[in-house]
């Protein structure tokens, strides 16, 4: 009944009447306080933490219970102070947001003071005011002030009335302070991790970031009198009963001290600091603007937004595990107005926001799915509507955001029998190959293939005639030993497949194929050919599933493995591995992938293979060297996090090791001290008999410790290694990015650079920074104008190419920006120095929020 507290339910008779189950559960609750007191305690503040947007309920109801047992009311206080003090500590921004919004809410059912609430509200504004502070604080860690400073504005709507009629002049003061805050932070303006390079032309935002915009929301609602209509208020009913209850003071709550600011100071060591604040306290939302606003904020006040916005989002974190019951919460919040757009938008901008969603894309399918079958009569149209808005405007969507989007879309198509309006787009087919909307039709395409089969697809378009042109192929493998019809043809390299072929059917073991290669293959036609044929033949055989594949690997992968020794002959063995499967993507890059976790081909090989003229100019027509290079990346990181896990659980291994053998041998050393006291023969002989047996247990601690110790040195020197060769990888993409980029951008570069430079300067937030300048809106056509001027381009197809380029570029820095920041220093003195483009340092500085 508490989980279920304000749900139309069985439990409470169906009855939707928030007071009547409020009343219903107390009068059961304080019943079993004496004998269930702290289950029941628990079990409140877990919901209060877990359905927080539920929290005025579960206040009041704390207030009703605080009536009846203080006791109670004060354990609740007090377990609140505790529980917030640790997430401070912890820096757990999730559980300091929604414990600050409870303990506002648990003041206004008089359970906690209006002082108290204000001096929390004081403590976390000193500290942030302390980190902006240009003399005294840190500014690497505004993202923490911001968060702070967030977090006090975002309880306001659940408690500001009360505080407006309780401690006017408290409020007054605290929103004094907040506003010299925001008069002494710097602006937040960052192009990098933003979804659209250019904003909505009715993007009422404007050039506010999301403290200010949340600030100019709360200056409303305080003109307003501090009314939300989308706040339930449940207290009001009982407020009568609830002001005769007692109040427990908050006790004082301590902010972590701030990080001393780098010595020497460096832009550098600077930017790590950041990084890692950004990373402890992240933004929360970036709101895309998908839909006018007169859609979104239909019918509401501009607070309403943000309350919604934040029970949406909360739903999300906490009901991510119950989906079903997370679209049921997200289809029913306690507001009179509609809100099926802003519900859309909201989710978009969780799965587009940058640098990392909160959780994986497929999670939010299947929330857009379920809220489709639960509203049938509103949300699929309101899906369809965001669809085609983004896609409209997918020229200016950042690359990772298109790959996001195409991953969702063609997952949501495939659980809806594949239905869409494809005659609306049929408009591609006269755009340029390269088009971004001709790119995305063609993925979006080729990936509902892999979810399901090609005539499937095919039958799915069949009312938008030539968009099979866009669809893959329909015979995966190109096996180059075969004739037309399937069969293998005559020649010298035709029968080595052949034979090849037998041998493998004949179950030989891989050491008798590779002593026939070598005898056969090798001393005869030499490497490059046994390489072609030995690799063209075994994918074949397991090119029929995924299954194939892989037990093909498993069993003759050392064959592959040994031809392919050294990094010319693994890039040849990528580029067969490619050709066979040049019809099939999802092959190509599951064969690579799975080639690189049996250590056939490395991936310093694979980034290099990427960069071959062959891929290269496929960077901006096809993801498909793309994703090859993501997943060798992805798989490189992955092992790294793997053996950075390894290693903190030995080392809790080795503290437990170390403190199990202190306790044997003070153990020992007390039966020691004992034999020497003993007395009598009788009790001398039984702590002998102990002392033998303690002093086995201590070489056996002994022993134990030494093991681990020698695991945690092994698992370090794993650890080292990976982390070197992963400067030696990043150095290379690096290179190779600026090898293909320089290509084709060409610019006088002893020229001035703030042509090149000034907008992402003027953009950038450093310590200089300043609002943004008028010309950040032009229109697309000046800023592709500005963009060829500047780099030297000419032909649309080039000014594509190196968008493409330098927005891959860009996102894989922001992506694996934890891995980079360590080597940044080799990286740029191996790699950003001399005659390097400013548009390709532009590109990654500005991904690692770094001034330029």
């Amino acid at each position: 009944m508490v989980v279920l507290l304000g749900d139309k339910c069985a439990e409470y008779g169906g009855q939707v009447d928030v007071e009547v189950h409020i009343e219903t559960c107390s009068d059961i609750l304080w019943r079993e306080l004496e004998h269930s007191g702290d289950e029941i305690l628990q079990l409140v503040i877990q919901c209060a933490e877990e359905l927080p947007h539920k929290s005025t309920l579960y206040a009041t109801l704390v207030g009703l219970l605080n009536l009846e047992d203080e006791e109670f009311g004060m354990k609740v206080v007090d377990t609140s102070h505790a529980k917030l003090q640790d997430a401070l500590d912890s820096e757990n921004c999730n559980k300091i947001r929604i414990l600050m919004r409870f303990i506002t809410v648990l003041m206004c059912s008089n359970v906690i003071p209006p002082s108290s609430v204000i001096e929390v509200f004081e403590t976390l504004l000193s500290s942030a005011t302390t980190t902006v502070d240009e003399e005294r604080g840190n500014l690497a860690w505004q993202a923490r002030a911001d968060f702070y400073i967030f977090c006090i504005l975002g309880c306001l709507p659940w408690g500001g009335l009360e505080l407006a009629e309780r401690v006017p002049d408290d409020l007054d003061r605290v929103m004094t302070e907040i506003e010299a805050y925001l008069s002494i932070r710097k602006h937040i303006f960052e192009p990098a991790f933003l979804p659209f390079e250019t904003p909505a032309d009715d993007n009422k935002d404007g050039g506010q970031d999301f403290l200010e915009d949340l600030w100019e929301r709360i200056k409303l609602l305080c003109e307003d009198g501090w009314k939300v209509d989308s706040v339930p208020r449940p207290h009001l009913a009982f407020e009568s009963r609830l002001v005769t209850g007692k109040s427990y003071e908050f006790r004082p709550v301590t902010c972590p001290e701030q990080p001393d600011q780098p010595s020497p100071s460096s832009d550098v060591m600077i930017g790590r600091q950041r990084h890692e604040a950004e990373l402890k306290y992240p933004q929360r939302i970036q709101r895309l603007h998908i839909f006018p606003v007169s859609r979104t904020e239909e019918n509401m006040k501009p607070i309403d937004r943000f309350v919604v916005e934040e029970y949406l989002l909360d739903i999300m974190l906490y009901l991510n595990g119950c989906r079903k019951q997370c679209a049921a919460y997200m289809a029913s919040l306690p507001v009179t107005f509609r809100y099926e757009y802003l519900m859309a938008e909201t989710i978009f901008s969780q799965l587009l926001l940058l640098p990392n969603p909160p959780f994986k894309g497929c999670y939010y399918a299947l929330v857009i799915i379920d809220l489709c079958k639960a509203l049938p009569g509103a949300f699929p149209t309101v899906v369809a509507g965001a669809v085609r808005s983004l896609f409209d405007r997918v020229n200016d969507l950042d690359l990772e955001c298109q790959a996001r989007l195409i991953f969702w879309l063609s997952q949501h198509l495939s659980n809806f029998q594949f239905i869409w309006q494809w005659e609306e787009w049929l408009h591609v087919l006269d755009l340029p190959r390269w088009s971004p909307q001709r790119v995305f039709v063609q993925e979006v395409l080729q990936r509902e293939v892999r979810l399901s089969y090609w005539e499937k697809i095919m039958q799915s378009i069949q009312k938008a005639p030539g968009l099979e042109e866009l669809l893959p192929p329909k015979d995966g493998s190109c096996f180059k030993y075969a004739d037309q019809k399937g069969d293998q043809s005559e020649g010298v390299e035709f029968s080595l497949s052949k034979e090849l072929n037998n041998l493998v059917k004949d179950k030989k073991t891989s050491r008798e194929i590779l002593s026939w290669v070598e005898e056969n293959i090798i001393a005869v036609h030499g490497h490059n050919v046994a390489i072609d044929v030995v690799v063209q033949t075994l994918l074949h055989i397991g090119s029929k599933s995924f299954s194939h594949l892989f037990t093909v690997l498993e069993r003759y992968g050392n064959i592959i493995s040994k031809l392919g020794s050294g990094q010319s002959n693994e890039i040849l063995v990528i580029e067969e591995t490619s050709k066979i499967f040049q019809n099939n993507t999802q092959m190509a890059a599951i064969a690579i992938d799975r080639m690189m976790v049996y250590r056939i081909v490395s991936n310093l090989s694979i980034v290099t293979w990427v960069f071959s003229p062959s891929n290269v100019e496929q960077f901006h027509t096809s993801d498909r060297p793309w994703e090859i290079l993501r997943n060798a990346l992805d798989k490189t990181y992955n092992r790294i996090s793997d053996l950075r896990k390894g290693v903190i659980s030995v080392e809790k291994s080795v503290q437990k090791a170390i403190e199990a053998k202190v306790k044997a041998q003070a153990d020992l050393d007390s039966a020691e001290a004992l034999l020497e006291a003993a007395e009598s023969e009788e009790l001398q002989g039984q702590m002998a008999v102990k002392l033998k047996r303690l002093k086995a247990a201590v070489e056996r601690t002994k022993q134990e410790e030494s093991s681990e110790q020698e695991s945690l040195e092994a698992k370090d020197a794993l650890l080292s290694r990976a982390l070197s060769e992963n400067e030696v990888l990043f150095i290379t993409l690096y290179r190779c990015f600026s090898d293909a980029l320089m290509k084709h951008l060409s610019v006088d570069l002893t020229e001035k650079q703030e042509d090149v430079l000034g907008t992402d300067q003027r953009e950038q937030m450093s310590i200089d920074s300043e609002e943004p300048s008028a010309m950040d809106a032009d229109d697309d056509e000046r800023r592709n104008q500005r963009f060829s001027k500047s780099n030297g381009l000419h032909s649309q197809a080039e000014q594509q190419w190196c968008r493409c380029t330098l927005g891959q570029l860009r996102a894989l820095t922001r992506k694996y920006g934890t891995e980079i920041w360590p080597h940044i220093d080799k990286i740029d003195a191996e790699v950003f120095t001399g005659d390097i483009h400013p548009s390709i340092v532009k590109a990654v500085y500005s991904a690692l929020r770094r001034p330029v």
